[in-house]
């Protein structure tokens, strides 16, 4: 199984690019904004799903772990496929899915192509309740050092800052973050899943 592909890129094609990677040549699918960032001769890393079917073998690229990871939960999303899957990320980046999620905004998800509304409401509600297990990954970038800390920390500080990272990890700045955490009340029994979710929400309208 590919997990990841460096190497240099030999052309740009309409949802396609073919990355040259030792001698061998790739073909890789790729979100219509990372597409427009690469020109022939980039040298880049690539995070790889591997879709196998029947009839074909594909390879999607994704920039971060983030993403990826981001796909893969669209999927598990009944009536969403691997095509309407990156159908959405073309249009959402994850921080905006995630903002589209905590909002309840199916119109923003229903812009994809393919997708129509009953999928678009089907995957806002179903995903709002996993929110809290992705952000909480160590794939979407939550790193050791703004991980909680046992018996160094109090537990409302270890939340706090959980719910930082977990932002940080979706593509926000540090001080983006840190500002939307501080400006949700605190609650005696708030947990990371319930900060960040109001922490989206207060960016979403900003």
């Amino acid at each position: 199984m590919i997990g990841a592909l460096h190497g240099k890129v030999l052309s740009v094609d309409e949802g396609n690019i073919v990355l040259d990677v030792h001698g061998v040549g790739y073909e890789v699918s790729l979100t219509h904004q990372h597409l427009s960032r690469l020109s022939q001769g980039d040298e880049i890393t690539l995070i790889i799903e591997t879709l196998v079917a029947e009839t074909f073998i594909r390879l999607v690229g994704f920039e971060t772990t983030s993403e990826r990871k981001i796909f893969r939960l669209l999927q598990t999303v009944q009536g969403v496929g691997s095509k309407a899957a990156l159908a959405i990320l073309n249009v959402l980046s994850p921080v905006a899915l995630m903002d589209a999620v905590a909002m309840g905004d199916k119109t923003a998800v229903s812009r994809a192509q393919g997708v129509g509304p009953k999928l678009a409401q089907r995957i806002v509600t179903e995903l709002k309740n996993k929110t809290g297990t992705i952000l909480l990954s160590k794939d979407i970038g939550l790193s050791d050092p703004i991980q909680s800390r046992e018996n160094s920390e109090a537990a409302g500080t270890s939340i706090r800052r959980d719910a930082v990272g977990a932002l940080m990890g979706l593509g926000y700045d540090e001080a983006t973050a840190q500002r939307a955490i501080q400006s949700v009340a605190k609650q005696d029994d708030e947990t990371v899943e319930s900060v960040i979710t109001a922490a989206l929400k207060g960016l979403s309208v900003t």
